[in-house]
């Protein structure tokens, strides 16, 4: 599927004022992508600013896991619904059909099974959202070609030998690995670096190339 068969995003002037406050792009956009109402499962939640902005902003009931102790306690200082576990392995116990978007926000590339993840999103959830770093953009091939080093960026930020990110994947990596599970893309979005929607109606290949995150919201075909 191309980018010219979805509706590429742009972000409203509540949203651009909510994003002058300090909240992340990709989490408005996410937000902006989930139904009023819905149920949630945001998997590595981290200190729970998503399901803050989803319970505030969208009225769901939201719930998180999250890895780390200082995460969990971080989120449930705030009096947020989050508890701890490892998405590559506790995603198993979850019913099917028990949420309506399962969220993963800026992980799947340090899953240990990112494709099993996302295959459990979706019988977890009716619709998946991902959002990750692309190190398919330009300035990471750029730098990667110049200095012969791993690149470093703003969302990549971590050193070769430091990073929790074991599975770095492109933006038509990504598409592939949708396809390879059977989903379908219901819309999608690439952020350039001063995090503004990629408008160009172009293929995947273009967007790999100019995106530096990406948004995806998916659903089982059928």
């Amino acid at each position: 599927m191309s980018p010219r068969d979805l509706a590429v995003h742009d972000l409203t002037m509540k949203e651009a004022a909510r994003a002058a406050s300090g909240a992340r792009v990709d989490l408005l956009l996410i937000a902006d992508m989930v139904q009023p109402g819905s149920r949630v499962l945001d998997i590595g939640s981290g200190d729970g600013e998503l399901l803050e902005l989803l319970a505030t902003t969208r009225g769901c009931d939201a719930r998180g896991i999250e890895l780390s102790r200082e995460g969990v306690n971080a989120g449930v200082a705030r009096g947020l619904p989050i508890i701890q576990g490892d998405a590559d392995v506790d995603l198993a116990d979850y019913p099917d059909n028990a949420f309506d978007y399962v969220i993963l926000s800026q992980t799947i590339q340090a899953t240990r099974r990112p494709k099993w993840v996302l295959e459990q999103m979706l019988r977890v959830g009716s619709h998946a959202i991902i959002s990750f770093p692309n190190f398919g953009f330009w300035r990471m091939r750029l730098d990667l070609l110049i200095n012969g080093r791993m690149p470093s960026t703003e969302n990549l930020p971590y050193s070769w030998h430091d990073t929790p990110n074991i599975h770095f994947c492109t933006i038509r990596d990504f598409v592939d690995l949708v396809q390879e599970v059977g989903a379908r893309i219901d819309r999608a979005t690439a952020l350039n670096a001063s995090g503004h929607p990629v408008r160009f109606n172009l293929p995947w290949a273009v967007w790999n190339l100019l995106g530096e995150q990406a948004v995806f919201l998916l659903s089982r075909k059928g």
